[in-house]
Order: structure tokens, then C-alpha cells, then sequence
């Protein structure tokens, strides 16, 4: 009997790549601002104090750990005792895609009518409410690649789609948000308001596309796969065996806390450093074509260079460029434009990683089930996702603690010399360290070379043939 679905005879068509990259297209239109606006949104208009924000956001994300890996256990559990005739990750994108929008847009719009103790007790609630249902959807969104590709190839192509949904899933927030700030003043919520709920919308219509346009092609329906006794603690037996997993949750921690840092800090470099906010989306327009030519690009350079070899160079290079512009901020006055080119273009090779990732892990995926014989695609991608959860509350933290030190203050028309210092630092030489620790992750833990590749393709070709 067979223990996999019959795969698609055309293989990925143009539909399945588009509905793919339609997903993190969705989920990005509102975890990009997330990302880039919330501190702001805090610290401007809502007037949380830096470091209360700070141990919010670690609070916050301290869920975030729990929630991730549990979420990925849990589906590979619920779809080992009853198999979904819809599929294993399917159905939850369908669940979770309304519960984002609505506490997304609650999110942003809800805490300005409280103030004191009411305003940070109803923050908090909502943004559990939203991180839950944005990891609802994240985590089989992301699992969902293991299950439509069987082959590096149409690894590369899927993540290739992904890159390009993320791509403008951050694009279009990143650039709509400063405008919206800039015209309602930074100081008032509305801005913010209006800003989420249409990326909310916008972003809800994407994860229905991504829902309507894929197809577990290689899902498992093994009928004996409750068999295999799989457990939640499984994952800890992952790290001790599984090297290249280990690097990358490492290169996750590094990747998303140079993301973050440098998501939270550029709305200040700019409204600080150089008195316009809306410089952030002319940084945004600038950048975009060079995210083009290198997504397109991607498979091609993957092929021929090898995915993790072009990966390890896009974050050699980034780090470069990143702390070479540090230099640049410490002995002169750099142009606003200089800056936006390069940090963009820093940013740009490093994200090559952060879009190109989810090939390796499948490739982790597979290998794992080839040294444990269990196929457990929800745990391992959702732990994957607490590094990186992880990462981001490193950066996200450390970035408002930080700014609080430097002495950031939104009730001053002018900051300190000393503030505008510290945010250079922060939004310079830290992304540019932090690079280089995921390259370090890439040279010296990931050990999957032609040897290990060959005996995964060989395991995979035998469980097809039973």
C-alpha cells in the first residue's frame, strides 16, 4: 500500500507558486508592521515608557516560545490519530486567517480609547490574541513546503515564491505606514489606525488566495503513522542528532535579531537623525528592485552555486556593507540617501537567508525522518520558528531598552547628540553583527554535503516504493 498521496504528474504549476508566495505575502501585511511601527506606536502614541515596553515585548514573546513549537507538535499529533481529508496544514490556514485580521485591527485601534493601567492591560491581551492566531497560521503556512515540494528543485522555486510574497508583504506596509504617520503626526493614533486596518484587509484576502491556490502534493497518509508514537518531547532528540537543524535555528536566532533591531530602530534613524520619517518609504522604493533581480535570481544562484553556499554569501557580504557604513556614520556626516542605498542593500543581501531558508529546512526535515523514521514537519518547522521567535525578541527588546538609554525622548522636538549616536549604533553596527553571527551558523555548523544528500534521496525513493 502506498504511503504517500499521488504527486500531481505536471508537478508545481504556476498556481501552486503563486498561491505559496501568497501566504507570506498575507501573513507579512501585518507582521511587517509588527516589525517596524510598533514600538512607535507604543512609545509615541500610546506613551508606554521604553522600558516598561521592553519588558512587554519580552513578556509577549516568552508566549511566543510556548506557542510555537506546541502549535507545529500539535498538528503533527491531531493529523497521526485522524487524517484530514482536506490535508495536515491546510484546514488551520482557513482558521486563523479572519482571527488575524480582526485582532490585528483591534490591536491597533482598541488601546487608544483607555489610558494608564486599562490601556496596558487591553494592549496585552490583544497582542497575545493576535500573536496566537498569526502562529495558528504561520506554522502550517511554513510546513505547507515540505509538503508540495520532493525535490531541491522545487525547493528553491517554492522559496523563491515565498521570498517574493514576503517581499511585498513587507514592502507594502514599510512604505504605506510612514505616510500614514507623517500625515496624521506621529504623536496621534489615528494614523496608525487606519494603517493596520488596511493592511489587515489586504492581508486577509492574500491568506484566502494562499488557502484556495496550494495543495498538500506529498503530504504523509501512512495508516500506520500513529504507530510511530510521536511525541512533543520528540524535538529535543532533534538537536542532539540533527547538526544542520542546529545551525539553522542558530542562523534563525542571529537573522531575525538583525531583523528586528534594524525593523524597530529605522523609523527613528530617520525621524531622528535625519527629521523625516518618510524617508523610510522612499528607502523601501529604492530597495525593491534590488529584492527583485535577487529573488529572481535565486534559484538560478541556488543551482549553481549551491542554496546554503549562496546563502552563507548574501550574509558575509551584508555584514560587510553594514558595519563598513558604521565607519562611514563615525567619521562624517553621511547623506540621508548614502545611507538608505547602502543599509538597504546590506539589509537586501542578508535577507537572502531569511527568504531563501525554508529549502534547508525541508532539507532538515528530510533528513531527520531518514535518522529517526518519523516525519514530524509541524515540530521541527515550529521550533525552527521559536528560534527565530526568539531572535526577534532579542532584537525587538534590546532595540526599545536600548533607545530608552540612549535617552530617547518623543516629548522632545530635538534629541540629545548622545541619542542620536546611540541610534546610529543601533541601527548600524548591531544588524551588521548579528549577520555575521548567521553566516558563522552556516560555515561552521552545516555539515549536509553530496554524500549525506544522495543517502536522503535514496531513503526517500525506498519509503515511495512501499
Amino acid at each position: 500500500m502506498k504511503t504517500k498521496t499521488e504527486k500531481n504528474a505536471s508537478g508545481l504549476t504556476m498556481k501552486h507558486k503563486i498561491g505559496y508566495g501568497l501566504g507570506d505575502a498575507g501573513g507579512c501585511m501585518t507582521f511587517a508592521i509588527m516589525g517596524s511601527t510598533f514600538a512607535m506606536y507604543c512609545t509615541d502614541a500610546l506613551k508606554v515608557d521604553t522600558e516598561l515596553l521592553a519588558i512587554l515585548l519580552a513578556v509577549w514573546n516568552v508566549w511566543d516560545f510556548i506557542n510555537d513549537p506546541l502549535m507545529g507538535a500539535f498538528m503533527d499529533k491531531a493529523f497521526a490519530k485522524k487524517h484530514n481529508s482536506k490535508g495536515k496544514f491546510r484546514p488551520w490556514l482557513l482558521r486563523s486567517s479572519p482571527l488575524i485580521c480582526v485582532s490585528f485591527i483591534a490591536l491597533w485601534s482598541v488601546p487608544s480609547l483607555f489610558e494608564g493601567l486599562s490601556l496596558i492591560c487591553v494592549l496585552f491581551g490583544l497582542k497575545i490574541l493576535y500573536e496566537g492566531a498569526y502562529t495558528m497560521f504561520n506554522i502550517p503556512m511554513g510546513s505547507l513546503l515540505s509538503a508540495m515540494a520532493d525535490n531541491d528543485k522545487e525547493r528553491a522555486t517554492l522559496s523563491s515564491a515565498r521570498g517574493f510574497g514576503s517581499a511585498v508583504g513587507n514592502a507594502v506596509p514599510v512604505m504605506l505606514m510612514p505616510m500614514l504617520i507623517k500625515k496624521f503626526g506621529q504623536t496621534n493614533a489615528t494614523g496608525y489606525a487606519v494603517g493596520a486596518a488596511i493592511c489587515a484587509v489586504i492581508g486577509f484576502a492574500m491568506c484566502l488566495g494562499h488557502y484556495a491556490m496550494t495543495e498538500e502534493r506529498t503530504a504523509p497518509v501512512n495508516e500506520n503513522q500513529e504507530q510511530q508514537n510521536i511525541k512533543i518531547t520528540d524535538i529535543l532528540n532533534v538537536f542532539r542528532v540533527n547538526k544542520p537543524f542546529l545551525a539553522l535555528c542558530i542562523h534563525g536566532l542571529c537573522i531575525c535579531t538583525m531583523q528586528y533591531v534594524s525593523n524597530t530602530i529605522t523609523n527613528y534613524m530617520f525621524s531622528v537623525v535625519y527629521d523625516d520619517i518618510a524617508l523610510v518609504t522612499y528607502g523601501s522604493v529604492v530597495s525593491a528592485p534590488f529584492m527583485m533581480v535577487t529573488l529572481l535570481g535565486g534559484p538560478y544562484f541556488a543551482k549553481r552555486f549551491g542554496l546554503e553556499r549562496f546563502i552563507r554569501f548574501g550574509l558575509l557580504v551584508g555584514s560587510v556593507m553594514y558595519i563598513g557604513l558604521f565607519g562611514l556614520h563615525m567619521v562624517m556626516n553621511v547623506n540621508p540617501y548614502v545611507h538608505m542605498i547602502i543599509s538597504n542593500c546590506a539589509m537586501g543581501l542578508a535577507s537572502v537567508s531569511i527568504y531563501m531558508q525554508w529549502g534547508l529546512v525541508s532539507e532538515a526535515i528530510d533528513y531527520n525522518e531518514m535518522i529517526t523514521g518519523k516525519r514530524t514537519e509541524g515540530s521541527i518547522y515550529g521550533t525552527f520558528n521559536l528560534s527565530r521567535r526568539v531572535g526577534q525578541t532579542i532584537g525587538n527588546s534590546a532595540a526599545v531598552l536600548m533607545l530608552g538609554w540612549a535617552g530617547y525622548n518623543a516629548d522632545l522636538a530635538v534629541q540629545s547628540a548622545t541619542t542620536v549616536s546611540g541610534i546610529k549604533i543601533i541601527a548600524v553596527l548591531l544588524p551588521g553583527i548579528f549577520v555575521l553571527g548567521s553566516w558563522a551558523a552556516f560555515r561552521f555548523l552545516w555539515n549536509m554535503d553530496a554524500e549525506t544528500r544522495s543517502k536522503i534521496d535514496e531513503f526517500k525513493k525506498a519509503q515511495k516504493e512501499q
